[in-house]
């Protein structure tokens, strides 16, 4: 197999030949079909997730096909379509666990950052964490739901019953949001950096109403907002566009600190919630859900072998939607 390792905070992907794993009890190895980069990419690569040990084959929103079965495992079939979310592992036995909080468990493994990834041509997961996937749905197109969506779906969720949602940072996750939102007959306002005309064209493409920058006044108060770029200051200005017992939730797995504000921004029933990883039956629901919803995510595709070029032109936004890394066959 070939795998794209960081081997230090900072460092930048190196190609290793791995001689093909096999599956431990309770596991399954996956033939990578399709990975998508997420922003939690880039901040295990910055040195930003406490959590993370190196060296690591990044990359969580992983695409295959079962290749082989470990012993114990009789869920799935060899050949099947299945994806590998971030949450890997979990204890099952804290009081997180035992609550049906797992997102929330003592702890966890996680995909791509305490366990290899998807940046290869196979990777090995355990089954209880892998998600059954319809056969006939594209890779490419399927990755980017697998951290993108179900963080996404999750965060949305957390809006309650919210009819006007402002999405701030509109990237891989905000525009799967925004699409959702449209089908649920929700209002979707997208607040990009000043001066991102293209991006602000592309979120009014998939189902936003109203997009401008941070620096240009909302059409009207909102009920939620939703914030998916990874700046803390944007707290403070999210409390503000939202209206009285309106949520501002923090859908990033990292955010740089957050300036001090006026309690006044946050009477008035206000609450700043965050979303952290996600669950089994997150994942069960978003993939009930998408089919009816006709959620499209836009891609952009690299090779495997050229990971470090898909990861700087997500950090440059060079792009709309998500960067798709995808295997070469093996020769």
């Amino acid at each position: 197999m070939i795998a794209m390792v960081l081997r230090e905070v900072g460092g930048i992907l190196s190609r290793e030949c791995r001689p093909t794993p096999e599956p431990g009890p309770g596991e399954v190895r996956v033939r990578v079909e399709a990975c998508a980069v997420c922003r939690t990419d880039l901040h295990l690569i910055d040195g930003e997730l406490p959590q993370a040990t190196y060296p690591i084959v990044p990359g969580h929103e992983v695409v295959g096909i079962v290749e082989a079965l470990g012993s114990e495992v009789r869920e799935l079939r060899l050949g099947s379509r299945v994806g590998v979310p971030w949450l890997g592992h979990t204890c099952g036995h804290c009081s997180y666990c035992e609550t049906g909080r797992e997102n929330l468990c003592d702890a966890p493994g996680f995909t791509g950052c305490t366990r290899d990834g998807g940046f290869a041509t196979h990777i090995l997961a355990e089954a209880a964490f892998i998600i059954p996937l319809a056969a006939n749905l594209d890779p490419v197109a399927t990755a980017p739901l697998l951290c993108a969506g179900l963080i996404g779906w999750r965060t949305l969720r957390m809006a309650g019953e919210a009819g006007t949602i402002g999405l701030y940072g509109f990237g891989a996750a905000a525009h799967i949001v925004a699409q959702v939102c449209r089908w649920q007959g929700r209002r979707v306002f997208a607040v990009t950096r000043s001066g991102e005309r293209a991006t602000q064209a592309f979120a009014r493409s998939v189902g936003a109403e109203w997009a401008g920058g941070t620096d240009e006044p909302l059409p009207e108060p909102l009920d939620a907002a939703l914030i998916f770029a990874p700046d803390g200051s944007l707290i403070p200005t999210a409390l503000k566009a939202v209206r009285k017992g309106g949520r501002v939730v923090c859908g990033g797995i990292h955010m740089s600190d957050i300036p001090t504000f006026p309690y006044e921004l946050l009477w008035g029933e206000r609450a700043v919630l965050s979303v952290a990883n996600l669950t089994r039956e997150d994942a069960r629901g978003f993939f009930e859900f998408v089919p009816h919803a006709g959620v499209v995510s836009h891609t952009r595709t690299y090779p495997l072998m050229r990971a470090d070029e898909a990861i700087a032109d997500h950090r440059s936004g060079a792009f709309r939607g998500a960067a798709v890394l995808v295997p070469e066959p093996l020769t």
